[in-house]
């Protein structure tokens, strides 16, 4: 059990500890382990009683096999066991995972209904695990910092982009590096214990930020992580993580759920910081306005001289 622990704490690989232990264990516990290496890709959405009702054990037995292999009980093997397929699966993989069980016209129909149901789904498991003390002090991290840098590579670049625009409305030192700079290190070397990083990674996890983040903690830097687990690598490096699930379906990855909290991160802060916020907008709005940046300011304007 201790090696399983120890194992539990690292980004452990489920499947490959279960083949390793597989000799090992009871007879009971090898027919599930048998249909686990063999619907791994639906047993991150089984329940206990229908892993149970399938191997044709009880669902006491599932519990004990979950803990036989270094968790705590079931749901937390399940857990983990989705995140290391979000992790690891490459898109060819997730395209035949999503039409595996069903005819392609069945699945082409169900498409929205469950892409939908899919990014519900996220928004409600972040919010039933949202650590509001944890939310908060990364509130005040991001008001103290002389500079905000917010890193991410790949699909997460439409989140450092988004996070990176308003946050510069409001505190107006805020920098975004991501996939248009070919040296990260360049941009970072000056980055000191006076600034904050904020990291967003989401599976299938970009190696490149996690060389960023291993390279600004080195530094002393502060770092704010924003991720879909708590086992995701970026981790490793601060205890200040904001998790946002982020389940894929098929091939395109679900950021519904981390936009939110990225949302709810914006507002946060400026309403901590109120008048520098109305400040900021009020100006925008005269810029706006004067520019004709939106459809309705022009014919506002145009309305007014006639």
């Amino acid at each position: 059990m201790k090696e399983a622990e120890g194992i539990r704490n690292e980004n452990r690989d489920t499947l490959a500890y279960i083949r390793r232990i597989y000799q090992s264990l009871s007879k009971s516990h090898k027919r599930i382990a048998d249909y686990i290496l063999n619907h791994y890709d639906e047993i991150a959405q089984m329940s206990a009683i229908k892993v149970a009702h399938e191997v044709k054990v009880s669902e006491a037995t599932v519990g004990r096999f979950s803990v036989a292999i270094g968790y705590e009980d079931y749901p937390e093997f399940r857990r983990a066991l989705k995140s290391e397929i979000n992790r690891k699966l490459t898109t060819i993989e997730r395209i035949e995972q999503s039409m595996k069980h069903d005819e392609q016209e069945k699945a082409f129909q169900e498409t929205v209904q469950n892409v939908l149901k899919t990014d519900m789904t996220n928004i409600h498991a972040t919010f039933e695990e949202f650590n509001y003390e944890l939310f908060t002090e990364c509130i005040d991290l991001i008001l103290a910092a002389r500079k905000v840098v917010i890193i991410g590579f790949r699909t997460t670049t439409l989140l450092t982009e988004h996070l990176g625009y308003y946050l510069n409305l409001i505190l107006d030192n805020v920098r975004v590096v991501n996939y248009g700079v070919a040296d990260i290190y360049e941009h970072l070397i000056h980055v000191n214990e006076e600034d904050l990083v904020i990291a967003i990674s989401f599976p299938r996890y970009a190696h490149k930020t996690y060389e960023a983040v291993e390279f600004l903690k080195a530094k002393g830097v502060k770092i704010i992580t924003i991720s879909d687990s708590e086992s995701a690598p970026i981790n490793d490096f601060t205890r200040y993580r904001l998790i946002a699930k982020s389940n894929v379906y098929s091939f395109v990855d679900s950021l519904v759920a981390p936009l939110s909290l990225i949302n709810a991160l914006v507002i946060s802060v400026g309403l901590r910081n109120i008048s520098r916020t109305k400040e900021a907008f009020n100006e925008l709005e005269t810029i706006w306005k004067d520019h004709y940046i939106y459809t309705d300011d022009e014919v506002t304007i145009k309305e007014k001289h006639e």
